[in-house]
């Protein structure tokens, strides 16, 4: 029996102005939740699924990127009908060439974390491998289970092989001093995809074209990190560029990589064979994160952070007072300050 062929949960049309118009009326009038969103000229949550328009203009159209597990619905039954006019779901490699044609994605993971390395990854795509990608289940690791993550990062990679992607990994201690010589996380992350791109590149000399999901406020800020051959490819920043299946790709490997090393990391804490409860926390805000840090330097001391955590956080400067400590107890590149830290003190 053959298997159903998978839903798409993520797609990008360039809408004209008449269509921008349409979608416009579409979104207001529906019976949709309005959402904020960056750089977005107007934002909807619905059934399941999200819809974003984005300010940015190009040749007179702007993007719209739909999202979730029924986006397909709404592409089908609301955006064909209603805003594009014609039936376009089935027929994306007519319609959108470019999105099924040989180039790269690059992103990253573990950037707004306090425990675990900032992880890069740029990975190679055609049309063959973007087949495969698909029935893999690849998709924005953002929509996506931590366990899902795992199991999908792992078989992307061999399906992939050892030239098909790069990762750039910084764990936290060279992390820390790298931030202590730049000073500033864009800078870094520029650094990070210019060398996994031009890792690529060097494997896979035949793309010319890499996607990039753009992090700085301007696009200046990779084009001045890249390196040789990603000097010569064309770069493509986009915001959400997560919805092209490369970047998607480079998400959910960055991802993996990540959680695997904060899982290494909870064994190093706590054995072998840590419980739930024992797992290294993610993000930044949740109180479980702090209290890890507190309980790691009350047993190991302060310099313990610098090799487990981003030590220019605000977490830091709370944990260490909580603790008995200050910033004048850390090494040298643990006294750097975040760049929003230092505007507050002047």
């Amino acid at each position: 029996m053959q298997e159903d062929t998978p839903k798409k949960t993520s797609f990008t049309f360039e809408l004209t102005n008449d269509q921008q118009e349409l979608l416009l009326g579409l979104m207001v009038g529906g019976n949709y939740r309005k959402r904020e969103v960056p750089y977005s000229l107007y934002s909807i949550e619905g059934d399941h699924f999200n819809a974003t328009l984005y300010q940015k203009e190009k040749h007179g159209k702007r993007k719209l990127c739909v999202q979730g597990s029924k986006a397909e619905d709404f592409v089908l039954f609301q955006l064909e009908p209603i805003v594009l006019g014609a039936a376009t779901l089935g027929y994306e490699k007519e319609l959108q060439p470019e999105l099924f044609s040989s180039h790269a994605g690059s992103d990253e993971s573990g950037k707004g974390d306090y425990f675990g390395p900032l992880v890069v990854s740029t990975v190679y795509a055609d049309e063959k491998l973007i087949d495969e990608m698909v029935k893999l289940g690849v998709k924005d690791c953002k929509m996506m289970t931590d366990k899902a993550v795992l199991t999908v990062g792992a078989n992307l990679r061999k399906l992939l092989g050892a030239d098909g992607y790069s990762v750039v990994k910084l764990n936290p201690a060279a992390y820390n001093r790298l931030y202590a010589r730049m000073r500033n996380i864009n800078r870094m992350l520029a650094w990070a995809h210019g060398t996994a791109i031009e890792e690529l590149l060097t494997k896979r000399p035949e793309c010319k074209r890499v996607v990039v999901d753009q992090f700085a406020p301007t696009e200046a800020t990779i084009l001045k990190a890249l390196k040789p051959l990603g000097k010569k490819a064309k770069i493509e920043q986009r915001h959400k560029a997560e919805s092209d299946i490369a970047v998607a790709a480079a998400s959910v490997i960055a991802r993996e990589i990540f959680i695997r090393s904060c899982l290494d990391m909870g064994k190093e804490c706590f054995g072998d064979s840590p419980s739930e409860d024992q797992r290294i926390p993610l993000g930044s805000s949740d109180p479980r994160v702090r209290n890890l840090a507190e309980e790691m330097v009350r047993a190991n001391g302060p310099v313990w952070l610098m090799n487990h955590v981003k030590a220019h956080f605000q977490t830091t400067d709370k944990v260490l007072s909580a603790c008995g400590y200050s910033r004048s107890d850390l090494p040298e590149e643990g006294q750097v300050i975040s760049a929003y830290k230092r505007s507050q003190l002047g």
